[in-house]
């Protein structure tokens, strides 16, 4: 078992291979069957598997690393910044980008793509339509401040993959600064847009 849990990569093959023995274990002993109903299931589920990794990144840097900075002694800080933050901001990027791709290819096949994103004013006011629509919208926001805004101060503030040797510091902290209120912004987004998302499933 430590031969598992001592390597990430071994941890998650294991949980790949427990879901495969889960779906084996619908389609054989329960009779499912591939057909409609599993790949709404199946978006729906890497869905939320994607947003797990996007926005618990997301809580993690402002619960978690925004708020310690100040606290970490100056020469223990260039190890967050330079192999911690980038690493994560890989997660972050692709776990938002995972999440709005599954979320648009779900609501397609659910048929109210165009409703939730027009909120109603293609087919008419449909409650949970136009909440998902809401929350859809919070989420599209979200994932352009991280790829076109976060993202792009982040690799100054940061220097990530040695792409900005010689920006001035006011330049770095400015992207910083930028990147953290952008960050915050997608904090504040997330709370309602949760609550749309599962609202327009269960109000």
């Amino acid at each position: 078992m430590a031969s598992i849990l001592s390597s990430l990569r071994n941890t998650v093959l294991v949980g790949c291979v427990l879901t495969i023995l889960l779906f084996i274990l619908y389609v054989a002993a329960w009779g499912g069957t591939i057909d409609g109903h599993f790949w709404l299931f199946l978006f729906r589920w890497l869905h939320v598997l994607s947003a797990v990794m996007w926005i618990g990144l997301l809580w993690y840097f402002n619960f978690v690393q925004i708020p310690t900075m100040p606290s970490i002694p100056d020469d223990q800080k260039p190890a967050i910044g330079k192999h911690i933050a980038p690493k994560a901001l890989f997660w972050f990027r692709w776990g938002a980008m995972g999440t709005i791709v599954t979320g648009l290819i779900l609501g397609m096949l659910n048929g109210y793509l165009i409703n939730a994103l027009t909120l109603g004013l293609a087919e008419g006011f449909v409650r949970n339509q136009v909440l998902i629509g809401i929350g859809m919208w919070f989420g599209i926001i979200m994932w352009f401040n991280v790829w076109f805004i976060i993202w792009p101060n982040q690799q100054k503030a940061l220097n990530i993959d040695n792409k900005y040797p010689d920006i001035a510091a006011d330049d770095k902290a400015k992207a910083g600064k930028i990147a953290m209120l952008f960050s915050r912004t997608n904090t504040l987004l997330s709370i309602p847009m949760l609550f749309a998302m599962v609202g327009a499933q269960n109000l």
